[in-house]
């Protein structure tokens, strides 16, 4: 086993793995402070209107293509060449997002309706959504600068300090929950140019819009000593006609399609789930967090280190190298996501409650996003793999598997979405908003599987011994886990009795009991994954 690879990996799931703690306590705030009514649905539909360009723009698509060009110049070229491409880059990249967001905060409520189309029969969430995303738009542009910063620093080893940058916006978030509350009151009167309105939601979620914006400028500030320190603090200039920006924009397309599939997936959740039952958009998006912390501190973290390091063997030619490198970092990806995501399922109702069962967030509240967390849980493992596996195209330029397999997952993903509605529908059951988190995670499943099938199909990956014997011992390990922890925890009306300290101590004592019972199972099976060999 590589022991760079290791390291790096460790390095970005920790300061990851502080991310999202960090995150959990400001759901615990946020979920305290607000509940899930209509003033936090407003605020995460505000919220994710940006992230939904972010992602299109900076982590999936630009970043994906970025990387291993500028991974090439740097193993090929000057630094006064990689220097020129940054600073082109920087200064086109730049250029897009401000008319993207100068239009945005002009016809914020116009993007709204977009977003949230059944909110036009609701003008108080329509209102309040618009000013919030007023403030919540611009941190497109400051957050795509810093997924900028990020590449460059990655691509040259420096893991960490984007892996951290994240916590800027968790502690933000919480400070202006806590300190910025109090300055808007329960009714809050909206002046913009489009008129007056009096809203009559929790006028203090506005303190979380101005939590974000507050971030999206600490989080790009944050970014700059450390590019000074390798020398490539970006210095903005036009680029459109440069050959190295050009070649990005040309990889770009197909993974801008790709991430627009995503992209697309989670905006046809948005819109089914605000025309369900009151709350079904702030359920969604509490489990969602919980799932996207194994995906983030784990998934994400090997998808970080790998990307460089695979781009680098492409570069060289390295074919074994990188097959070894592919092997190593899905044996990992196995180790992780199955007992994670059993994990996740059997401990939802605890998860649940010990987070966010306090304040507003009552008992329904917990039952249904418990729901979610659980349907969500089965895809995790399609998650974490398509992280892995991706790098394994984008590091050899090649951009189009991955979007043709997300186009497949998402006409998938749409009618399992009709379908499973319609069914809780006709059943006149509210917990519909199951349905979404269920298509999502099958979606993603099949996702992995098709891209997995490529990489076998033209022979990029080929694996390595031992994977029958491994995947038995873990499927193993993972049912004495998932036995224990069934067997040790009470039920779910037992939790909502507990004190706060009880249901920390209960949470934290079957997750290390479950964690210990899953390695000891493994190892005594016969699993070596210290034996697990890469190359970097």
């Amino acid at each position: 086993m590589s022991r760079k690879l290791f390291k790096s990996t460790a390095v970005v799931a920790l300061f990851t793995f502080l991310s999202r703690i960090s995150g959990l306590v400001r759901d615990i705030v946020v979920s305290s402070y607000f509940g899930a009514k209509g003033g936090t649905d407003a605020f995460f539909v505000a919220f994710k209107i940006p992230n939904f360009f972010r992602r299109l723009f900076a982590e999936a698509s630009f970043a994906y293509a970025f990387v291993p060009v500028l991974t090439e110049y740097r193993e090929k070229r000057s630094h006064k060449e990689v220097q020129d491409l940054v600073d082109k880059v920087a200064g086109s990249l730049a250029s897009v997002l401000f008319l993207v967001t100068l239009v945005g905060v002009i016809a914020s409520p116009i993007v709204i309706m977009m977003f949230a189309p059944k909110w036009i029969n609701e003008p108080d969430k329509l209102s309040l959504a618009a000013a919030m995303l007023v403030l919540t738009f611009p941190y497109l542009f400051f957050i795509s600068l810093t997924a900028l910063a990020g590449g460059i620093l990655n691509a040259y080893g420096k893991f960490a300090v984007p892996a951290f940058t994240p916590v800027l916006l968790n502690l933000s978030i919480i400070g202006s929950a806590v300190w910025l509350s109090g300055a808007f009151g329960p009714n809050l009167e909206i002046v913009s140019m489009w008129g007056k309105d009096l809203v009559e939601l929790d006028g203090r979620v506005m303190s979380l819009a101005w939590g974000v914006f507050i971030a999206g400028i600490v989080q790009l500030l944050f970014q700059i000593p450390f590019l000074m320190k390798i020398g490539l603090l970006p210095k903005p200039k036009w680029g459109f006609n440069d050959g190295g920006v050009r070649r990005i924009m040309k990889l770009m397309v197909p993974t801008l399609i790709s991430s627009s599939v995503l992209q697309i997936s989670l905006l046809i959740d948005l819109w089914l789930a605000t025309s369900l039952t009151e709350g079904s958009v702030s359920w969604l998006y509490f489990s969602d967090r919980l799932v996207e912390f194994p995906l983030g501190v784990f998934g994400i973290a090997l998808a970080t280190v790998v990307l460089p390091a695979l781009a680098k063997h492409y570069t060289d030619k390295s074919d074994e190298k990188f097959s070894g490198t592919m092997d190593w970092s899905l044996r990992w990806m196995f180790v992780i996501s199955i007992p994670s995501a059993v994990g996740l399922f059997v401990l939802a109702s605890p998860l649940i409650t010990t987070m966010y069962y306090r304040g507003k967030f009552d008992a329904d509240d917990v039952l249904m996003t418990s729901w979610a967390l659980m349907a969500y849980s089965v895809g995790l493992f399609g998650f974490i793999l398509t992280k892995v596996l991706s790098p394994g195209f984008y590091a050899r330029q090649d951009t189009k598997t991955p979007m043709v397999a997300a186009i497949k997952a998402l006409v998938i993903k749409v009618i399992l979405s009709l379908l499973l509605l319609y069914l809780f529908s006709v059943m006149q059951w509210r917990g519909a908003h199951i349905g979404l988190a269920l298509s999502t995670a099958l979606a993603a499943l099949l996702n992995a599987w098709f891209l997995y099938r490529s990489l076998r199909k033209e022979n990029i990956y080929q694996p390595g011994k031992g994977w029958t014997a491994d995947i038995s011992r873990i499927l193993l390990a993972v049912v004495v886990m998932a036995g224990l922890i069934l067997l040790l925890s009470p039920a779910a009306d037992a939790w909502l009795s507990m004190g706060l300290l009880e249901r920390i101590w209960r949470v934290l004592l079957y997750v290390g009991l479950g964690v210990f019972a899953f390695l000891a199972t493994a190892i005594i099976a016969g699993m070596r994954p210290w034996r697990w060999k890469s190359s970097i």
